[in-house]
């Protein structure tokens, strides 16, 4: 599942002991359960390897567009599950990974794209027409329930609000004042500035950091967990209503 044709979903570049992630799933990077595997399987290799983690992508048009909506609306009830809990598996290993984080946010990132960054420690973005946001209430679909949790936890219940209620994308300096992203940047400054970053924060003591990002992370995470199974059901019968089929329909034609 790691591959498309002669294509790696996800490739990695080891600098020192930073492991460079990038997603390589042509020019949007449309999440679907080949790419969301391979990042999971990606995140428990570099755990061996690496001290600290960038999550880029492979063009700068795209961070990525979010789900592959044209792929995933086809699936019965059955096959989108799968999709859903490994991609659920994915936000909660890549936000609770024992080691720094770092979102290099070179294209837009929207929907499930954001989700990603979001799930990371910081999130640096290059300046410009760069998009973030969870557009998700406009397909009909609640904000996945890791994410949303997560969310609050990084800008607080009321922007929080905001953010998920209109389904707005956000232009780089308004997800700065917002504190969605950590840092605004020129382009070409943006991987080497997350890898500066990487670089200290992996050459703190171990022991101190993994636990202090432990502290931090884990209230969240098991308030996910607690919770995962009901917030599943409920968005599954929201993708599969007909208001959201029509929505989604919609946005096929964006792809």
């Amino acid at each position: 599942m790691g591959r498309e044709g002669d294509i790696e979903l996800v490739s990695i570049e080891y600098h020192g002991d930073v492991a460079l992630v990038r997603l390589n799933r042509g020019k949007t990077n449309a999440i679907n359960l080949g790419l969301t595997q391979k990042l999971r399987e990606t995140l428990k290799e570099v755990q061996k390897t690496s001290k600290s983690l960038i999550l880029c992508s492979s063009n700068d048009k795209f961070f990525s567009i979010g789900w592959d909506i044209p792929e995933l609306y086809y699936l019965d009830r059955e096959g989108f599950a799968e999709f859903y809990r490994a991609f659920t598996g994915l936000q909660v290993d890549l936000y609770t990974l024992p080691m720094p984080t770092i979102a290099a946010v070179t294209g837009h990132a929207v929907a499930g794209g954001c989700i990603l960054a979001l799930c990371c420690d910081y999130r640096y973005i290059a300046d410009g027409k760069k998009l973030m946001g969870l557009n998700e209430v406009k397909l009909g679909v609640p904000i996945p329930y890791p994410v949303d949790c997560i969310l609050r936890s990084i800008v607080g219940t009321r922007l929080a609000r905001t953010i998920t209620d209109f389904g707005e994308f956000y232009l780089p300096e308004e997800s700065l004042k917002m504190g969605i992203v950590d840092c605004v940047t020129q382009l070409e400054e943006v991987v080497p500035l997350c890898e500066e970053k990487a670089t200290v924060l992996g050459a703190l003591p171990e022991k101190a950091r993994v636990a202090i990002k432990r502290d931090r992370t884990e209230p969240v995470e098991r308030q996910i967990l607690q919770h995962l199974e009901e917030k599943e059901k409920i968005f599954l019968e929201c993708w599969f209503s007909r208001e959201a089929r029509i929505m989604l329909e919609e946005q096929m034609k964006k792809f």
